[in-house]
């Protein structure tokens, strides 16, 4: 039991020393741009990462003030989460967070669903859930099909389509606002034939975008019932719970 519970530990280490390989902070870069467009135009009091990739701030560009990020690893080298919590169990109230942030979590957890059900708890009504993810029908698809069974990130992970990620999304009352895929060139590690294949990124973008390599999803939580909306200028919601014990968490900052 204790073996299962290390597992992912390690696959989450493995995972952020991939990010710091060449092709890894190629993609890390794309991802980053990418999340500088989405993240400025969603809106609210809390914004939550689940997951971390290498050490890059992915929420640096996002008009929330708090922002926390959260993750199941602890790694002495590297900076430690804002909360130490499991993806699928979050130590965070209903209906409490505004945006959510899954970067590449559901390719490596055993229930990604339940991930899902998670997210949409903790979501208000018309909060907004932003999904990056790899896409299974790509290069890159083709490439896991070889590597998978050598539990090197991110060729061990579960690779997901759009489409199964929509069904998901619309059973737990979400809908889709904004689908962009990127990184079309294959997963080379060589630097040079990386820069002389850039220009795939435009051709493919225009010719072929459902073989991207990855895409970034943006959903948002459908209102439940026609209760109207208060106005937004009320007292900020708590994360957690006044009646209930803190979780472990380091530096979490709160507004007022």
């Amino acid at each position: 039991m204790k073996a299962d519970k290390a597992a992912p530990l390690t696959l989450a280490r493995r995972q952020r020393a991939w990010y710091r390989l060449h092709l890894g902070r190629l993609l890390l870069e794309s991802e980053c741009t990418l999340l500088g467009e989405v993240l400025p135009n969603l809106f609210g009091y809390h914004l939550i990462q689940v997951g971390r990739l290498a050490d890059a701030d992915l929420l640096s560009t996002s008009r929330i003030g708090h922002r926390v990020v959260l993750d199941a690893d602890v790694e002495l080298n590297n900076p430690p989460p804002n909360l130490y919590a499991r993806p699928d169990t979050l130590p965070i109230n209903s209906d409490s967070v505004d945006v959510l942030v899954l970067p590449h979590t559901l390719e490596f957890e055993a229930d990604p669903h339940e991930v899902l059900r998670e997210a949409e708890r903790v979501l208000i009504a018309e909060g907004s859930i932003v999904i990056l993810g790899f896409n299974p029908w790509s290069l890159w698809g083709l490439w896991r099909l070889f590597l998978w069974r050598t539990r090197i990130p991110p060729w061990c992970g579960r690779f997901m389509s759009l489409t199964r990620i929509r069904d998901w999304l619309a059973l737990l009352g979400f809908d889709e606002v904004q689908v962009v895929p990127y990184f079309f060139r294959p997963p080379l590690h060589h630097l040079g034939v990386m820069e002389k294949l850039k220009v795939m990124e435009r051709l493919g973008a225009r010719w072929w975008p459902k073989l991207a390599g990855a895409y970034i999803l943006v959903a948002k939580k459908r209102m439940a019932t026609l209760t109207p909306i208060k106005p937004r200028w009320r007292r900020q919601r708590s994360l957690v719970n006044a009646g209930m014990a803190e979780p472990t968490a380091r530096n979490m900052r709160r507004d007022a």
